[in-house]
């Protein structure tokens, strides 16, 4: 049995636009256009009453700003997952949109493949920022900020604070194996540990949260 397609709404104020990205969706055969919308109250009216899985949000709404729409999603707790479509290279507002719960970022003038490559990640419940994308973001977090109170990398061991500041720089766990001589079931071992200890889900929010939390700027605490 064929599985579901990934159905998708649209928000974005410029007709021109939603009718190009209706064109590019329509053309793969594993999605769905579900509905459009032009609003921050008809996206929210469409989220609400049409089952849909990804809702590609323009931050730039001319009844409010996106992050409104993501703010009130994760107050309904619903289960769309969103990729922000944006025009703007303002990494704070990509940043911005992450922690109010996006699940990735495509530029408008992105290719159309790395739009429906994103859609297809973020319904198998993973993020997309491409690589460029993320170093971005991580660059953007390194700007100082006031230091949290509390101290997560007291958790963790020296190999684990090892292998965070490996995954940080974009190493993969075969990376990390010969980095470090470690078998991949040991990598994996470790990795589910840091996750548990710092509560992330994966190696993106991971790799997130070391830079949000200056992690690797905090001295190793002896263990």
């Amino acid at each position: 049995m064929p599985a579901r397609p990934i159905r998708v709404l649209i928000a974005d104020d410029h007709r021109m636009f939603r009718d190009a990205l209706r064109t590019i969706l329509q053309a793969e055969p594993d999605i769905v256009i579900a509905g459009e919308a032009g609003t921050v109250g008809d996206t929210l009216r469409l989220a609400e009453t049409v089952p849909a899985d990804i809702l590609l949000l323009d931050l730039g709404l001319p009844d409010g700003h996106g992050l409104d729409v993501l703010a009130a999603l994760a107050a309904r707790q619903s289960p769309l997952y969103a990729i922000v479509v944006s025009a703007s290279t303002d990494r704070q507002d990509v940043v911005r949109a992450i922690k109010a719960g996006a699940r990735g970022a495509v530029m408008k003038d992105a290719p159309a493949e790395r739009l429906v490559q994103g859609i297809r990640y973020v319904a198998a419940g993973q993020y997309w920022f491409g690589h460029h994308r993320l170093s971005d973001l991580l660059e953007t977090l390194r700007q100082p900020q006031a230091p949290p109170p509390a101290r997560p990398a007291d958790s963790l061991t020296r190999r684990e604070r090892d292998i965070v500041a490996a995954i940080v720089q974009g190493a993969s766990n075969k990376d990390i194996c010969s980095q470090f001589g470690l078998r991949e079931s040991t990598v994996k071992n470790h990795l589910t540990h840091i996750f548990d200890k710092l509560g992330v889900a994966n190696r993106l929010e991971l790799a997130l949260f070391a830079v949000h939390h200056r992690l690797l700027d905090e001295p190793p605490s002896g263990h």
